[in-house]
């Protein structure tokens, strides 16, 4: 909760103070560039330190710092460059915080109630996303836009809080991740490249990510308003109620997966991205609301499936003392092609129709699924006719 409504107010003050929609876009970019740059290296930092010292130091930190765009602003100095370097260092401490939190859930859960797990914490997640904006709403219509930070401050207090009063055996303090600490953080993330190229599983898995969201971004975070807005004259209105329904979708999804899956394999994952994907290629045909209804309820069919497979690979796959550079390695991967997207189908969005850019991306999605389920598919059948012959 914190989180959202702190990047609603960065985005409501940078445009309050400039009035330019370009800075304001500056101010996205800068939240998302910390990743690019300090992403790998926060989760070499979680994999060689007590995890939750380091959660419960960030989260202190954190709360001085985000209260002093308050303070300044009660003295009427506050300027554009403050949000910038602000949410510049806040965001550069999520690279440290996000992959240590994310390796603990494992460590506190058993592996038979995983996927129950990250299903809930999915939904907990989405809800907050929805209920975020509506609860700022309030502060909004009394102009009190700058106390988002302050309401960010004390979910910081809370959350330090709840995590004193976890506990779990951190694999940090091993003899092997002891051993593993004489190594420096570069050769520890070189290590860890060197492991992911002998796993086949995870290698995949990353690769195929890219894709999916190398596709999925412009078109669904741009491409969607901006062909509802051309089609029909409601456009934005029509976007915040397919967004809900997205939402509530997505929520009905994480409820249901576990009772269809208590385990997820790479197969379940691209079984996912081609329900996501044939989503995004009939959005692109969409003649009528209600075809955009239907298009938005596959698509939210689709990704949490995939986004809670990917989860689970990563925990069940990686061992204990490698989640933190997992989950920053999936954030780069994550943030990296969300930004190429961006600025690619941005770019080509001036030559071609949108709806052209949606069959595109989501025929590509596809695509690519199936032939990484073939793939699959082939080695299994490779592997059993060798087992056969050697017999």
């Amino acid at each position: 909760m914190g989180n959202v409504i702190a990047g609603l107010a960065f985005l409501f003050l940078s445009y309050e103070l400039t009035q330019s929609a370009i800075l304001t876009t500056v101010i996205a970019i800068s939240q998302a560039v910390p990743y690019l740059i300090f992403g790998l290296v926060g989760g070499a930092i979680a994999d060689r330190v007590n995890k939750k010292r380091l959660l419960l130091w960030i989260d202190i930190i954190r709360i001085p710092i985000i209260l002093s765009l308050v303070v300044i602003y009660q003295m009427n100095l506050l300027a554009f460059w403050h949000l910038l370097l602000v949410g510049f260092v806040i965001q550069s401490l999520g690279c440290f915080y996000n992959p240590a939190y994310r390796a603990v859930l494992p460590l506190i859960t058993p592996l038979e109630n995983r996927t129950t797990v990250n299903s809930l914490l999915d939904i907990v997640t989405r809800g907050v996303q929805v209920l975020g904006p509506i609860f700022s709403i309030g502060l909004l219509s009394s102009r009190n836009t700058i106390h988002f930070y302050t309401l960010d401050a004390l979910t910081y207090l809370a959350s330090g809080f709840f995590i004193l009063k976890l506990n779990w055996i951190d694999p940090a303090n091993d003899s092997n991740t002891t051993e593993s600490k004489k190594i420096n953080v570069f050769s520890s993330i070189r290590d860890f490249f060197s492991w992911v190229k002998g796993e086949y599983t995870i290698k995949t898995l990353f690769m195929v990510t890219f894709l999916m969201v190398f596709f999925n971004t412009w078109v669904w975070q741009v491409g969607l308003l901006l062909l509802l807005v051309e089609t029909s004259s409601n456009g934005k209105e029509l976007y915040s109620l397919l967004l809900g329904w997205y939402g509530a979708g997505v929520i009905a999804v994480n409820l249901l997966i576990p009772f269809v899956w208590k385990k997820m394999s790479l197969s379940t994952y691209l079984y996912g991205s081609i329900v996501w994907g044939a989503g995004i290629f009939l959005l692109g045909f969409a003649s009528n609301l209600s075809i955009y209804f239907i298009g938005v309820l596959i698509t939210a069919i689709g990704l949490p499936i995939t986004g809670l497979t990917r989860v689970y690979l990563i925990q069940t796959l990686i061992p204990a003392n490698k989640l933190g550079r997992a989950f920053s390695l999936n954030a780069v991967i994550l943030y990296g092609s969300n930004v190429i997207s961006l600025i690619l189908f941005g770019t080509l969005s001036s030559i071609f129709e949108i709806r052209y850019i949606f069959i595109f991306c989501g025929g590509l999605m596809i695509l690519c699924s199936f032939f990484y389920l073939f793939r699959i598919f082939s080695s299994k059948k490779t592997g059993r006719e060798s087992i056969q012959a050697f017999k």
